[in-house]
């Protein structure tokens, strides 16, 4: 039973994903249905009447501009009242009830908030909970020739691995996966709505951060449902890019969560790595004759991370939308 429960979906041209979501949502609960939100970041489309006409007793918000993941799902939870919250992407399958199973888990247990296994469609295991690595350092993992270069230090060092692939049947984590993230209200009360000066990515992991204070985070690994990573973002799939603006926006907004979660000095040393990385991204790419485009790409991102530094390190609200 999920009366308790409100389901909140982003909603930005993607109506096809979302009925395919809603169809494996309403057909996996055999309870009583939760409460589904869908807010919309003014897709401009007929996402709302294709959502309504096929289920009607989904509750829609427009949000009148593309207000990104945060700003959206905040309006959600705040629409959604009392209720404890589940951020669930247009691009997941729910299998075998893993919502209403996940939540019976939840509120019978210690934890503020959790996450379930991903799948990919294949059905092979997706990234789903996560551990923090001191100052977000995992970031310059990312850095061609230098990211290699210091996952085989981190390796050789025994550095615990920061994230879980495949979890155990209840495996704590530091973060989950914004893809399926469910909340108790009574943690949201005390850490607070998502941060709405991110506009996409990395805005879950500092949530998290601060949900973590109030209790302890998990993957129900038992629970799973497919996640068609990355399906719901217009300029292509995967988060470990450097040179579109995409990457950038991705690139800013983890820098920006260090800023937040880790303060100015650790900052700055996420932004000096890049920088460093800029000449290695050349070097290499001289060497091994690959072609110096995607460096030159890089570099424009780097300057403008620059360009984005003093705003950030002087931490007023901003909305840190690019794309």
């Amino acid at each position: 039973m999920t009366p308790s429960l409100a389901v909140i979906f982003v909603n930005y041209r993607s109506s096809k994903l979302l009925l395919d979501a809603l169809s494996s949502l309403y057909r996996e609960t055999a309870g009583t249905p939760p409460d589904v939100w869908v807010v919309d970041n003014a897709s401009g489309d007929d996402s709302r009447d294709r959502i309504l006409d096929a289920f009607p007793a989904v509750q829609w918000i427009d949000m009148g501009y593309n207000a990104g993941f945060a700003r959206a799902n905040n309006a959600g939870i705040r629409a959604a009242g009392d209720k404890d919250v589940l951020l669930l992407n247009p691009d997941t399958i729910v299998l075998d009830r893993a919502v209403e199973k996940a939540y019976a888990q939840l509120c019978d247990s210690d934890f503020v908030a959790c996450g379930v296994q991903l799948l990919n469609p294949d059905g092979s295991p997706q990234i789903s909970g996560n551990f923090f690595m001191k100052g977000g350092l995992n970031h310059l993992l990312l850095l061609p020739y230098l990211g290699a270069l210091l996952r085989w230090i981190g390796y050789r060092s025994g550095t615990k691995v920061p994230n879980v692939r495949e979890a155990g049947s209840v495996h704590p984590v530091e973060w989950v996966s914004g893809a399926f993230l469910m909340v108790k209200r009574s943690a949201i009360r005390q850490a607070g709505l998502m941060d709405e000066d991110f506009f996409l990515y990395a805005e879950e992991v500092e949530w998290c951060a601060r949900l973590g204070k109030v209790g302890p985070l998990c993957i129900f690994g038992e629970e799973r449902i497919i996640h068609l990573q990355g399906e719901t973002v217009q300029d292509g799939k995967g988060y470990s890019g450097l040179t579109t603006r995409k990457d950038f926006q991705l690139m800013l907004s983890n820098h920006l969560r260090v800023r937040k979660q880790f303060g100015v000095g650790w900052f700055l040393v996420l932004l000096l790595g890049y920088t460093a990385g800029v000449p290695v991204f050349f070097l290499g790419n001289i060497f091994t004759l690959r072609g110096l485009s995607a460096p030159a790409q890089f570099a424009r991102n780097v300057a403008r991370l620059w360009w984005w530094t003093p705003r950030i390190i002087g931490g007023r609200p901003h909305f840190y939308k690019v794309l």
